[in-house]
């Protein structure tokens, strides 16, 4: 490779690879999306691009998958979904470490996971510092599934890049994916029901699983929800720029052509969206400079991200009719998740967003 020439990035190496393994899959996953809606029984949620079942019928050629190839549906319906967009998300080195120390306890904030700036998204991480089973994490995909081979149960789909080369997508442990049913009230039941549903299908299959859900449920949440915490951050209106300019990731329109009608077109390319640079920028400069600021008590309060946290909000009417105030216990009380915030730090927005090249 010349000094001219462009590297592929590894997402999109992995989305090739996928498809010359499976020629027609973009072409039968676009089948599918068209034929959408055709029958009462073939018809999902707009925040799903496609089932993971349409995946299934393309590995299996519509027979039965072999055990070996049991991954592959998961795998190529993410690509194909993250196809569509091909976006490509880098944090802020000092921002994504502040927000991968998120505790995420409590509840799973569901309503939150509705609001991907994509159908799917490809979220890089340091594969230095971030493992999955002792190997390096380069990022992951997320989307949204609506199972229906579970009456539409919603899921949040996960497919981890731990592939040493990403021209192997099915080698073992390259790609692994990890659903998340998220009608759960918090993460290591959403885990631990995936598990029980999972062993439940595998038995029906003549399969026995070793651990016990709940086993792998406490053993596996440490380490997913950082990974929540980043996608959690996407989902919370984040700064967002591109090539330092403020910018807006969305789906793609319908295009009407003369031929086929109304058509969705894949993008051509990838496109990297840079989260939290002038957060970071300001972060980095505060604890340069030292500066620090008193709190309601005259504590001296270093620059920092607050934690995410949840905060209840009071809504509705506060007085009735005759104009007597309503109790606070009396109003609607709505649980709001909100993101981490920066405290103490200058105003972030009025900062250039400077992106500094690093390693992929």
């Amino acid at each position: 490779m010349t000094q001219f020439q462009r590297r592929t990035h590894r997402a999109r190496r992995l989305l090739e690879s996928a498809g010359s393994f499976y020629p027609q899959a973009w072409q039968q996953f676009d089948a599918f999306r068209r034929d959408r809606g055709a029958a009462a029984d073939f018809d999902w949620p707009d925040w799903c691009y496609m089932p993971i079942a349409a995946g299934y019928a393309i590995a299996s050629g519509g027979g039965r998958l072999s055990l070996d190839r049991a991954s592959h549906p998961a795998i190529i319906t993410a690509l194909a979904t993250w196809r569509m967009t091909q976006g490509i998300y880098r944090y802020d080195a000092t921002l994504r470490d502040e927000v991968l120390r998120t505790p995420l306890d409590g509840d799973l904030p569901t309503a939150h996971l509705y609001r991907l700036p994509e159908w799917c998204v490809y979220i890089e991480t340091d594969p230095e510092t971030t493992r999955w089973s002792e190997r390096p994490l380069h990022g992951f995909f997320v989307h949204l599934e609506y199972d229906i081979a579970r009456n539409g149960m919603p899921e949040l789909r996960l497919l981890l890049d731990c592939a040493d080369d990403p021209r192997q997508p099915f080698a073992d442990d390259s790609l692994v994916p990890i659903p998340l049913i998220i009608t759960a009230p918090d993460l290591q039941t959403a885990i631990g029901m995936t598990v029980a549903s999972g062993s439940r299908q595998a038995a029906q299959l003549g399969i026995q699983l070793g651990a016990a859900a709940d086993d792998v449920a406490t053993q596996t949440a440490p380490t997913i929800a950082p990974l929540v915490s980043l996608l959690l951050y996407l989902c919370a209106d984040p700064d967002i720029t591109r090539r330092g300019t403020p910018a807006v990731p969305s789906n793609p329109q319908p295009v009407r052509t003369r031929r086929d009608g109304w058509r969705l077109f894949p993008a051509d390319g990838p496109a990297e969206w840079d989260v939290g640079v002038r957060l970071g920028a300001a972060l980095r400069a505060a604890a340069a400079r030292g500066s620090a600021g008193g709190d309601e008590t005259g504590r001296q309060v270093r620059a920092h991200v607050r934690r995410a946290h949840w905060h209840t909000i009071l809504s509705g009417p506060r007085l009735r009719d005759d104009k007597t105030e309503i109790p606070a216990a009396q109003r609607r009380r709505d649980l709001r998740w909100l993101p981490p915030t920066p405290v103490n730090v200058d105003d972030y927005n009025a900062m250039p967003a400077v992106v500094r090249p690093v390693k992929s």
